[in-house]
């Protein structure tokens, strides 16, 4: 049983409200050593950002990990808490640095700390994206930089200071944490990817190549999944994001693994629905969440 927050399921149409920015799920005690982030979920779309935008709402959303909040719903049942993003990644995308920014989508200079050199801004993927999964260009004008700052203090350092707060509270109290970072991926590579054009594994497991999770640990989710009948394949194109890189620290007791669903296994990637597979593959993720919390809380704790 969990104690439960407002958690609105994902909306076809974007909303206008700016007010949610995040929502936690906790379970009534927590029992696993283990945290569930969903941070590209969000449908949650500003009013203004969607009629500044070139692109209509539906492409907008080509760049959501739509539904995978609900596939991993049970997270709370299992005896772990639950945090999604309710603003959308594109945005702003929590899985980037703070400010990863394309001096080109802005008015004015941008200041010396911003990151203008990563390869997710030059593939225009960067915290505040140019453009879609599909490679279309989300805005009219170009911004200021103290738009990004807004969004960067109202959206991201809040779900940063929650996600860092339920790390920090799994670690005070079983001295181990399993941050499982949850995504979903388009079926095939864009021409932005280095994998333009290829029909994509099943699952891809993201652990920075095996220095953000215990490597048993990884080993064991992917055997899961093939046994479940997927095809999986470990870091290759997605190693693991910011929040990954960010996390994983073993030899401090901070595990952190990537998992990437693809979406054609439930949903239309087309209309954004659920698919009829959608049910079958929910029960799968239901049944990892109820075999991992366990063994998260048998991880190795913090070294020296």
């Amino acid at each position: 049983m969990s104690r439960e927050r407002p958690f609105p399921p994902p909306s076809p149409t974007p909303l206008a409200s700016e007010e949610a920015v995040l929502a936690v799920r906790r379970p009534l005690l927590q029992t696993a050593a283990m945290v569930v982030s969903s941070p590209h979920s969000g449908t949650n779309y500003p009013n203004d950002f969607v009629t500044g935008s070139a692109l209509d709402p539906l492409t907008l959303r080509r760049s959501e990990d739509s539904f995978v909040d609900d596939l991993v719903s049970a997270a709370p049942d299992f005896g772990s808490p639950l945090l999604k993003a309710l603003f959308p990644r594109v945005y702003i995308d929590v899985n980037r640095e703070p400010y990863e920014l394309d001096p080109q989508m802005f008015r004015e200079p941008l200041p010396d700390f911003v990151n203008a050199a990563s390869a997710r801004v030059a593939a225009g993927y960067g915290t505040i994206a140019r453009m879609v999964a599909t490679g279309a260009e989300i805005y009219r004008a170009p911004l200021t930089f103290a738009e990004a700052e807004d969004r960067v203090r109202r959206l991201y350092r809040p779900y940063h200071a929650a996600l860092d707060g339920l790390v920090d509270e799994t670690l005070a109290r079983f001295r181990r944490c399993l941050l499982l970072d949850c995504h979903s991926m388009p079926s095939v590579g864009s021409s932005a990817e280095k994998d333009a054009g290829r029909i994509r594994a099943d699952i891809i497991l993201g652990d920075c190549h095996g220095t953000s999770c215990e490597r048993a640990l990884t080993a064991e989710v992917a055997a899961f999944f093939t046994r479940e009948g997927f095809r999986v394949v470990l870091n290759d194109p997605f190693a693991g994001g910011f929040i990954t890189r960010n996390h994983g620290r073993p030899r401090q007791g901070r595990h952190a693994l990537q998992i990437e669903i693809n979406r054609a296994l439930y949903m239309n990637e087309m209309r954004l629905e659920r698919s009829a597979d959608f049910h079958a593959i929910k029960a799968v993720i239901t049944r990892l969440l109820g075999w991992i919390g366990p063994v998260a809380t048998q991880l190795p704790g913090a070294t020296g």
